[in-house]
């Protein structure tokens, strides 16, 4: 062997021990950051906050009194209970029923219009236009 291997051995495992401590290290503030923000989450929810939950579910807190579970309205006069920790994070305000009419009026003006043009569409097509006659396979 040569004189001076064994150290540099030891520099190089050493160098990577401070390597992982590190990335352990910066590992461990990160994960501590997400759990108290998760925290701060769940215990600032109050009545009427829109919430999305670790499903993937949209509802409203209908009773937020107790420590580890929560009431979520999923629907209208609809109230289910969840553990505090399944509320993945608060959304937008509540969509009022004013909101949903004028998207209503607004997607029904849009589809007459698109049923308009379909129409005349369809009115061109009998006016004269050719279809060709379906291909036929397998023949030889």
């Amino acid at each position: 062997m040569r004189p001076g291997v064994k150290g540099d051995s030891m520099e190089l495992l050493i160098a990577m021990m401070a390597a992982l401590a590190l990335m352990m290290f910066f590992g461990m503030r990160k994960q501590k950051r997400v759990a108290q923000a998760t925290q701060e989450l769940q215990s600032s929810l109050s009545e009427g906050d829109r919430v999305m939950t670790t499903s993937g579910m949209y509802a409203t807190v209908a009773d937020a009194s107790d420590d580890t579970t929560i009431d979520l309205e999923i629907a209208d006069g609809m109230v289910t209970t969840w553990l505090r920790q399944a509320v993945r994070e608060k959304v937008g305000p509540e969509i009022d029923d004013e909101d949903y009419e004028e998207t209503d009026e607004l997607e029904s003006a849009e589809t007459d219009e698109s049923a308009e043009s379909a129409e005349s569409d369809d009115d061109k097509n009998r006016s004269g236009a050719q279809v060709a006659p379906p291909l036929e396979h397998g023949s030889k």
